[in-house]
């Protein structure tokens, strides 16, 4: 999925925008210094006279001026720093400021050329907004859990992935995981990979949210067109290389060779790359090794911590709770 000319302007305005302010607030603190420290703008003033003066000497072949330069120049900070930290000020107080020092607040790194993560962070945002998933998480993640819906068995099988599911966002750096959450409708699957989602987002990794259903329509319509094969190409590169995946209600797809094809080969491309990816379905094991290949449920099943929810289905129990 590309972005459209007008979500690409909007981003580089933003990057834009973001300079501009930075470059005020650098003024700002540049001027405070000033005032109290008016020596420190006669140090940066004398910057420019010293690279001049050795700026000659160069020119005329003197020996050595170079070093002697770079040594001036080296005096000359240690005095700003020193004057800067004598006045309470942070050694790096008049230093660039940027929202993102990878790129400095372009864009794109600098000696690569390539998109930098915060771009694509903003891309991922602008082509899944459909997803829902920033609505999903403002209403299911970790501080809204609660145990009370579930007793016994049910409430001991929900604590259990509740703590793989925080071990999961814990280690995310660290160890390569998938989960695999399955069981009947409204025990909480989809909550948990909201609580997941919200975690990760704020911790600034890219996460990419699909209904099964939506996930093989979009790869369908792409696949099918002609005309879309740079936008199918771009499609798998967000698929198969975003931190983390979440495909919810698989089965509820219209299932076909076209549908298992896809599925194996993105669970095995993400595989290959390290990247994680969870699953919900109400299906079960059974049901999922019925309905897909052979070669996906082996993949699940070995690849992915499988978790196992049981329990009354708590959307209606909480509709009937509002009635």
């Amino acid at each position: 999925m590309a972005l459209t000319n007008e979500q690409y302007e909007a981003i580089m305005k933003g990057y834009e925008a973001a300079r501009t302010r930075n470059r005020h607030l650098l003024e700002e603190r540049r001027n405070r210094v000033y005032l109290r420290l008016p020596e420190y703008e006669e140090l940066e003033n004398s910057v420019g006279k010293i690279s001049v003066s050795y700026g000659k000497r160069l020119l005329e072949g003197a020996e050595g001026a170079a070093e002697e330069l770079h040594e001036a120049l080296e005096s000359l900070r240690e005095r700003k720093k020193a004057l800067l930290s004598s006045a309470g000020f942070p050694e790096d107080y008049l230093e660039p400021i940027y929202d993102c020092p990878d790129c400095r607040d372009t864009g794109f790194l600098p000696e690569e050329g390539r998109k930098c993560h915060c771009f694509r962070d903003q891309e991922i945002n602008l082509l899944y907004e459909q997803s829902n998933i920033r609505e999903m998480i403002r209403k299911e993640n970790f501080s809204t859990l609660s145990f009370d819906y579930y007793e016994g068995d049910h409430r001991k099988r929900f604590q259990e992935a509740v703590r793989i599911s925080l071990d999961f966002v814990e280690n995310f750096t660290k160890d390569y995981q998938n989960l695999f959450f399955y069981g009947t409708v409204g025990v909480g699957k989809s909550f948990l990979t909201g609580c997941i989602a919200q975690e990760l987002l704020q911790k600034g990794h890219s996460v990419i949210y699909f209904s099964s259903s939506g996930l093989f329509d979009i790869l369908a319509r792409y696949s099918f067109d002609s005309r879309s094969k740079d936008s199918l190409y771009r499609f798998y590169e967000d698929l198969y290389q975003c931190d983390l995946i979440i495909i919810d209600d698989l089965g509820t797809e219209v299932t076909n060779t076209f549908v298992t094809s896809q599925l194996f080969a993105c669970l095995n491309e993400r595989a290959l790359r390290r990247k994680s990816t969870i699953i919900s379905t109400n299906l079960n094991l059974e049901e999922l090794r019925d309905r897909y290949s052979d070669r996906i449920f082996s993949r699940i099943t070995s690849g992915f911590t499988v978790c196992k929810l049981t329990g009354p289905d708590i959307r209606l129990y909480k509709k009937r709770m509002r009635k």
